[in-house]
């Protein structure tokens, strides 16, 4: 209500009255879905690459912080926990379903919470986003995933047909060997990983060699032949010094081995306490 003479009312010292304003709404495709974690505010930023910043930068300034932060949370737990991890990508490729990094990110983490009818939906979409085969092979680990060796064998002969890198044919082979396991041909999946580490010998990244020795030893052990697996396994570990395959654990165990890990701290080794040193060290040869 005004004064007398129709002018609004004022303070004291002459000033209109401050006005309350309803809190602003979130804008459209900001606002959280329901179970959807909250966007993280305590997250590592860094985690994002040059690449994933230089996308969001297509957004406005509060969706792109938003999706970072979801994104960056997510890169963050697909170790620990990966079904949160897909949450958070979840959210980030709701927000952002049009980024490449974002169904990216949805796929990957979808796939390793074994979500996979949901990782292959993301993978394709990227797929023809992208034009590229790059995620032919995980592609075709999914179709493995539900229960489908024959679209998964299909996918890998794309995959194939592109004389793709040592790293993403060394996975091809892996899931090709996988599927005809699933199919009842282990024989043959021995054999094809058999015949690409032949193929291959030394060529390639170490840690694709390594992965190739240490299904091929699972495969072996499956078979029952305890002996070749070892030998293989044992590969595998001399390609793989920080134990990113798991093979120096799955030698311990069927070698009958326990590990135990003494968390205690030991005082500081003496000078008496050092190995005589050598003036070389034979390194062993890396295939059995």
């Amino acid at each position: 209500m005004g004064n007398r003479d129709g002018r609004p009312p004022r303070d004291r010292e002459g000033r209109p009255p401050r006005q309350e304003y309803e809190p602003r709404e979130l804008p459209p495709g900001l606002q959280p879905k329901e179970n959807e974690p909250e966007t993280p505010t305590d997250v590592d930023l860094t985690l994002l690459s040059r690449g994933v910043k230089a996308e969001l930068r297509s957004l406005s300034k509060e969706h792109a912080e938003v999706v970072a932060a979801h994104l960056a949370a997510a890169a963050a737990l697909i170790e620990t926990d990966p079904a949160l991890a897909y949450a958070h990508a979840e959210a980030a490729r709701r927000r952002a379903a049009r980024l490449p990094v974002a169904r990216e990110a949805a796929g990957t983490t979808a796939y390793a919470a074994g979500e996979y009818a949901a990782a292959l939906n993301e993978f394709r979409a990227l797929r023809r986003m992208t034009g590229t085969d790059d995620f032919v092979a995980i592609m075709a680990d999914c179709e493995r995933g539900l229960g489908r060796p024959q679209a998964a064998l299909k996918l890998v002969q794309e995959g194939l047909a592109g004389s793709p890198p040592i790293a993403t044919r060394v996975e091809l082979k892996l899931v090709e060997a996988g599927a005809r396991d699933a199919l009842g041909q282990r024989d043959e999946a021995v054999r094809l990983l058999r015949q690409e580490i032949e193929l291959l010998g030394p060529r390639g990244p170490k840690s694709a060699r390594a992965r190739l020795r240490y299904f091929f030893a699972e495969l072996l052990a499956s078979s029952g032949d305890a002996e070749g697996a070892e030998q293989w396994f044992a590969a595998a570990v001399r390609l793989d010094p920080d134990g990113e395959t798991g093979a120096a654990d799955a030698l311990a165990e069927l070698q009958g081995v326990t590990i135990v890990f003494d968390d205690s701290e030991e005082p500081a080794p003496t000078e008496a306490d050092q190995p005589p040193s050598t003036e070389a060290e034979t390194e062993p040869e890396e295939t059995p």
